[in-house]
C-alpha cells in the first residue's frame, strides 16, 4: 500500500501517523530510536505491506502488468490502490477525507524536524504537490509514476504504465475492493478496533 492507505490504518494519534509512513524510510532493526507509538507504526507499516503483497487480490493485479514493468507492478498497484482508496473513501470511513488529508500534513510539519532527513526534505513538497489529494484521479497517479521514475533504477519502465492502468482499470478496482476489507480486518485482528 502506498501512503494514503498506510494513514488511514493507522490508528489516529500523531505519533501512530507519523510510523505508518515512516516505515519507507526507516530500514532494518527499529531499535529505540522512536517512541513506542511510533515503532508500533513503523512495523505496522511492515507487516501491512507484507500482507499486501501475499494477498491473492493484490498478486492478480500485479500480474496484469506487461513483463517490461512486472519488476515495478508492485510500485504500479500501490499507487493504484491508494487512488481507489480515495475514491472509495466514505465506504471506509465518516471523517472527510480533505480534513484527515489537511491533519495529516500538519503533523508532518509539526514533526519534521525530528523525521530522517530524506522524508523531511520531502514533507514540503508532498504538501505543496498535495500528494495525498492528487490520488483523486489518474493524472495524480500518472505524476506520482514520473516522481518514482527518476529515483529508481530502470525507472525509464514506468515511462506509460498509466496506458496499462487504465487499460485494465475495472479489474484493479474490483481487486482493490476485494483486498482492502480484507486488509481492514486484517490490521483491527492485529491492533483492535
Amino acid at each position: 500500500m502506498n501512503y494514503l492507505a498506510h494513514l488511514y490504518l493507522a490508528k489516529g494519534s500523531p505519533e501512530s501517523l507519523l510510523g505508518s509512513i515512516l516505515g519507507d524510510f526507516v530500514k532494518g532493526a527499529i531499535g529505540d530510536r522512536y517512541p513506542p507509538e511510533i515503532k508500533r507504526g513503523i512495523e505496522l507499516h511492515r507487516t501491512i505491506d507484507a500482507y499486501t503483497d501475499s494477498h491473492p487480490a493484490t498478486r492478480a493485479s500485479r500480474n496484469l502488468y506487461s513483463s517490461s514493468r512486472r519488476r515495478f507492478a508492485g510500485i504500479i498497484v500501490d499507487l493504484c490502490y491508494d487512488h481507489f482508496l480515495y475514491r472509495h473513501w466514505p465506504s471506509y470511513t465518516d471523517v472527510p477525507l480533505e480534513p484527515f488529508i489537511s491533519r495529516v500534513y500538519q503533523i508532518l510539519m509539526t514533526h519534521r524536524t525530528a523525521l530522517p532527513k530524506r522524508m523531511a526534505a520531502m514533507v514540503p513538497v508532498m504538501i505543496g504537490e498535495d500528494w495525498l489529494g492528487s490520488y483523486q484521479d489518474l493524472r495524480g497517479v500518472e505524476k506520482a509514476l514520473r516522481r518514482l521514475s527518476v529515483r529508481v533504477t530502470n525507472g525509464t519502465r514506468l515511462s506509460g504504465a498509466i496506458e496499462e492502468i487504465k487499460q485494465h482499470y475495472g479489474r484493479l478496482e474490483t481487486n482493490f475492493l476485494i483486498f482492502f476489507p480484507d486488509l481492514i480486518d486484517f490490521v483491527q485482528d492485529r491492533t483492535g478496533p
